[in-house]
């Protein structure tokens, strides 16, 4: 633990936590802050000016990155019919109705994604309590209740990233590997914040996008210049 927490701290001292620095910068700093033996995910948090405690100002939405999260994504679907076979056809590691609910309810988590078709919702309700808490209940708000299924697990194994507005009005999200080139996390980074733009709530007032950070998973966070990542969508 002691080794750990000497990397973060000689890796924090690189940075001015006073300063936000333009999103290639930060890109840099953050990547050559990579320390851990395994290839840390980049992570954003933005802070937005919203007050979650509001139906009309809750935040929340998907965006599909240009260029992935860099794992695979085990993406399970709720179907039966023509629908089961185009879920299977588009590349959907499990398929199933009543029998994956079972499973679930046993304690089988071994996807990433859940997608439902608007019929099977009865059947999946069962489990709402289960799959919510996770983050894996199917929600047409992010498109993973469609009859559109194909399309649906196309888009969440290309690196589809489900985002929501947390009480204290923050937004987490993923975008990428350290791994990534610069400019693959940039366009990543990009599209989600342009996401987030379009999904402001019309309730919302003043500043929108109050803070951007980003970080390793092991690493410490860097304030972003809003003003010269908003510039570049």
């Amino acid at each position: 633990m002691s080794k750990t927490g000497k990397k973060h701290s000689e890796a924090a001292e690189k940075i001015d936590r006073a300063k936000v620095y333009p999103l290639v910068t930060a890109l840099d700093v953050v990547k050559q802050g990579a320390f851990a033996k395994f290839d840390e995910t980049v992570d954003v948090s933005v802070r937005l000016g919203v007050d979650p405690r509001h139906a009309d100002q809750m935040v929340r939405g998907a965006v599909v990155l240009p260029n992935g999260l860099g794992k695979t994504i085990r993406v399970l679907v709720f179907a039966k019919g023509e629908k089961e076979k185009e879920a299977l056809d588009a590349g959907a590691d499990y398929v199933g109705s009543e029998d994956l609910v079972a499973k679930i309810q046993e304690g089988w988590f071994d996807f990433d994604t859940a997608i439902a078709t608007p019929d099977m919702m009865g059947v999946v309700g069962k489990i709402g309590k289960i799959l919510g808490p996770r983050g894996l209940m199917p929600n047409p708000k992010v498109g993973t209740v469609t009859f559109d299924v194909g399309r649906a697990v196309k888009e969440s194994k290309a690196g589809k990233v489900e985002f929501r507005v947390e009480k204290a009005g923050i937004v987490h999200a993923p975008v990428g590997k350290v791994s990534f080139d610069a400019e693959m996390l940039k366009g990543n980074i990009l599209a989600l914040v342009e996401a987030l733009i379009k999904a402001k709530p019309s309730a919302a007032k003043g500043t929108y996008i109050k803070k951007i950070s980003m970080s390793s998973t092991m690493g410490p966070g860097i304030n972003l210049d809003i003003a010269d990542v908003t510039a570049q969508i």
